[in-house]
C-alpha cells in the first residue's frame, strides 16, 4: 500500500472534463460506428438504441440473469452501481462496463449467430492492413546495422509510442519527439528496465498488452528481440479474454499480427518466425485472464494473477488503460512517487505509456511546473507525451 493517502477517484461528472467527454461523446459515437460496421438485425439494433439511451439519458442497468459472467460483475461492484448515473461512479468502472454492455447488445456472448463475433474487428483490421504498416515493417530492415543497444532502444520506443511512432524508430531525442520546454518523454527509467533484463539473462518477461493492430506489432517485435537476444528465456503476453475498449488486443489479434509479420518479408518476417516458433515450443505463452477486463485497479488482482506477476523477472504494463489500473485511476498529485503507488505490486514492474488520460504520477516538480506553464492544457490527454517508469524492487 502507498504511504501517500489515496487521492480522489476520477469520475466523469464534471462537464468539460476529459472523462465527461468520453462518456457523453465518445461512447455514443462508438455505438453508432459499431451499428454501421455490421449488418446486425432488428434485435441488435434495438439493444444498441437502448444502450445509447442509457448512456446519454439514463442510468446503469444490470446484466441478464443468464449472463455467463454476471456473478463476476456482481463481485466487481455491479449491484452497488445499478440505477446510478454513468457519470457518478468511478470513470474506470463506467468505461469498462460500457464495453461489456456493448458486447451484450450485439450478441457477442450468445447464444446465436453473432456469438463470438468481435464488433471492433473491422477497425482493427483496417489499421493492421493500412499501407503505412507496410512501410513501418519495411523500415525494420534498417535496424540491422545498429548496435544491439541502439536496436533495443529503438524497439522499446516503438512499443512505447505505439501507432504514434513509425517503425523506423528514430532514436533518442528524435525518436521521442522532444520539444521545449519539457521533453515528450516526461519520465525515463529505461536503464533500470534493461538492468532487470541483462544480456544472457534467463528470466521471464511478462508483458501486459494494450491495443491490437499497429500497436501490438511493435510489442511483439520487442518480445522477439528480447527472446532472440537472450535477455529473456521466456515471455508471457497477457491480452483481453474478449473485445474491450475498441482496440484492445485479444488472442485472435495476436494471431493476425503474427500472420501480418510473417507475410511482410525481410526482417519483419524473421521476427514473425521467431515468435511463431517461440509460441510452438512454449517460450512465448499467451494469457487471457478474466481480471484483464475488470473495472478495477490491479491492487485488487486475484491470487493466481498475483502469483504469476510475482514469479516474473519483470512485468511490463503497456498503455494508458493499464497505467490507470496500475497506479489507481485517481487525481494523484503529479509528483506522487510511482514507487509508492505501485508498492502493492508483487514483483518488479515497468510502465510504458503514452499519456491519454488525466492520471499521472512520478513527475519531477520542475517538469510538472513546465508542463502546466506550457500553455497546452491537454498535455495529460493528447498523446504528445509518454513515460517509461520502473519499480525494480519486488
Amino acid at each position: 500500500m502507498p504511504d501517500t493517502p489515496p487521492a480522489p477517484v476520477i469520475r466523469g461528472d464534471e462537464p468539460g472534463s476529459f472523462p465527461h467527454s468520453v462518456l457523453a461523446e465518445r461512447h455514443p459515437a462508438i455505438i453508432r460506428q459499431v451499428r454501421d460496421a455490421f449488418p446486425y438485425g432488428p434485435g441488435q439494433h434495438r439493444a444498441l438504441d437502448e444502450l445509447l439511451a442509457s448512456c446519454t439519458e439514463g442510468t446503469i442497468g444490470s446484466l441478464p440473469a443468464d449472463a455467463p459472467d454476471r456473478d463476476r460483475w456482481l463481485a466487481w461492484g455491479l449491484a452497488d452501481h445499478t440505477g446510478r448515473s454513468w457519470y457518478d461512479v468511478p470513470w474506470l468502472w463506467s468505461e469498462s462496463y460500457f464495453y461489456r454492455r456493448l458486447l451484450e447488445a450485439v450478441g457477442y456472448f450468445g447464444p446465436g449467430a453473432w456469438q463470438g463475433i468481435d464488433p471492433f474487428r473491422p477497425f482493427k483490421r483496417a489499421e493492421l492492413d493500412a499501407a503505412q504498416t507496410d512501410g513501418e515493417l519495411a523500415a525494420l530492415d534498417g535496424l540491422e546495422d545498429l548496435t544491439e543497444q541502439e536496436r533495443a532502444r529503438a524497439l522499446l520506443h516503438g512499443s512505447l509510442w505505439g501507432n504514434r511512432a513509425d517503425l523506423g524508430f528514430r532514436l533518442s531525442a528524435e525518436g521521442t519527439g522532444t520539444r521545449e520546454p519539457v521533453p515528450a518523454l516526461v519520465a525515463d527509467d529505461t536503464e533500470t528496465l534493461w538492468s532487470l533484463l541483462p544480456p544472457d539473462g534467463r528470466g521471464t518477461l511478462v508483458l501486459v498488452a494494450d491495443n491490437a493492430g499497429r500497436e501490438l506489432v511493435p510489442d511483439l517485435l520487442l518480445i522477439a528481440h528480447l527472446l532472440a537476444g537472450a535477455r529473456a528465456a521466456r515471455a508471457v503476453l497477457h491480452v483481453k479474454p474478449y473485445p474491450y475498449y475498441v482496440s484492445d488486443a485479444t488472442t485472435a489479434d495476436v494471431v493476425e499480427a503474427l500472420r501480418r509479420l510473417c507475410a511482410a518479408g525481410g526482417a519483419a518476417a524473421a521476427h514473425g518466425r521467431v515468435l511463431w516458433s517461440a509460441m510452438a515450443d512454449g517460450r512465448l505463452a499467451v494469457r487471457a485472464h478474466p481480471f484483464s477486463c475488470a473495472p478495477l485497479p490491479y491492487e485488487r488482482m486475484p491470487g493466481d494473477l498475483r502469483a504469476e506477476f510475482a514469479a516474473a523477472t519483470v512485468t511490463v504494463v503497456k498503455g494508458d488503460l493499464n497505467y490507470r489500473r496500475l497506479v489507481g485511476d485517481r487525481w494523484w498529485p503529479p509528483t506522487t512517487p510511482f514507487q509508492e503507488v505501485t508498492g502493492y505490486f508483487p514483483g518488479p514492474v515497468a510502465a510504458l505509456r503514452t499519456l491519454k488520460s488525466d492520471v499521472i504520477t512520478g513527475l519531477s516538480a520542475p517538469d510538472e511546473a513546465a508542463l502546466e506553464a506550457s500553455g497546452d492544457r491537454r498535455w495529460r490527454t493528447s498523446g504528445t507525451h509518454a513515460l517509461v517508469q520502473v519499480r525494480a524492487a519486488g
